[in-house]
């Protein structure tokens, strides 16, 4: 359907996100500050918008989009991998192994606070593969199994991490600080438990809810991590390294149910079917811009050949209390 703009079609092909083709007169900020509004509405209706033909060529040019498109871009924190910064809170994509998927997740959904929005730039596309995949949250949440939902919903999930300097995240590049009284505060804060282990590694623990209801309109949505940061999403080979070398409590991130019990592989195996049974996607193109709602919609990252840039900023933060969770949030 078209958006108020009568020369803006909006493509709603089946299995591919609404794609909107920019007829840019000016600059690439000059035309998102023009048409922010409909972006924002386009986004709020069908949870995510590709724009296509807007001509993003550096980190500047598509730094200077998303804060017009933005109410407020917020810093990356506790992410489960190192990520590049170019400043003002515009940073890469995560940086992932090209050869593995990223399974489907809500970006930071493992937090008190985490953006509302998500916003990408394409500089450059890759040769094959590479799409980021999006799945309706309240979808994939009606299609689960009641039974395992009904668990998630009353007991919410723990995501358990371990940082070492050698894999993912290091302290520093999580908690913007290695300086032991700061992050202690910030857990405190963020309501992660945590300890010093005698390696110097610092271990942590935080319960989550699984269900939500969206702050604007409200409707359930299945917003968590779970699958994602798993040890049964890892390559069988690097989960199979990565116990053996820091134990199953070592690892340097895994998911439980809310209690504290382990999750099987079946289990996580169902919901990534799931997930990729409610998949939509479109191959990049360089230039296009793309605007996730991240509690009503989740993401991946496919496998890709060749160079692939994608910048990304998250903006537009929500507190987890102001979305009616349905289980208790805090330390377990």
């Amino acid at each position: 359907m078209p958006l108020s703009t009568p020369s803006h079609d909006l493509d709603l092909s089946p299995g591919s996100p609404p794609v909107l083709r920019a007829e840019r007169d000016g600059s690439p900020e000059e035309w998102a500050a023009r048409h922010r509004d409909h972006l924002r509405a386009a986004v709020a209706e069908h949870g995510c918008l590709l724009v296509r033909g807007l001509g993003l060529t550096g980190p500047d040019t598509a730094g200077a989009v998303f804060r017009r498109v933005a109410r407020t871009l917020m810093p990356d924190r506790e992410p489960f991998a190192p990520r590049r910064s170019y400043g003002d809170d515009v940073y890469s994509a995560t940086k992932w192994p090209p050869t593995q998927q990223m399974c489907m997740h809500h970006e930071v959904s493992y937090a008190v606070e985490f953006p509302g929005l998500m916003l990408f730039a394409c500089l450059e596309a890759p040769a094959s593969g590479g799409a980021t995949g999006l799945a309706d949250a309240a979808a994939v949440l009606d299609a689960l199994p009641a039974g395992l939902t009904k668990r998630f919903e009353q007991e919410g999930w723990l995501l358990t991490r371990t940082y070492h300097d050698e894999i993912g995240a290091s302290v520093a590049e999580a908690f913007g600080t290695d300086d032991r009284d700061a992050v202690a505060a910030y857990c405190r804060e963020q309501a992660i438990d945590f300890a010093w282990r005698p390696d110097g590694s610092l271990r942590t623990r935080q319960h989550r809810a699984a269900v939500l209801h969206h702050p604007v309109d409200g409707r359930r949505v299945w917003f968590n991590q779970i699958a994602f940061l798993s040890e049964w999403t890892m390559e069988p080979e690097v989960r199979e390294f990565l116990v053996e070398e820091y134990g199953v409590d070592g690892l340097p991130f895994n998911t439980r149910y809310g209690n504290g019990d382990p999750i099987d592989e079946d289990v996580v195996r169902a919901l990534n079917e799931v997930y990729e049974a409610h998949t939509v996607r479109t191959r990049w193109a360089s230039g296009d811009l793309l605007l996730v709602d991240n509690v009503r919609t989740a993401h991946s990252r496919e496998p890709f050949d060749g160079p692939r840039e994608v910048l990304a900023a998250l903006a537009d933060p929500v507190r987890l209390a102001d979305c009616a969770p349905t289980a208790e949030v805090g330390t377990s």
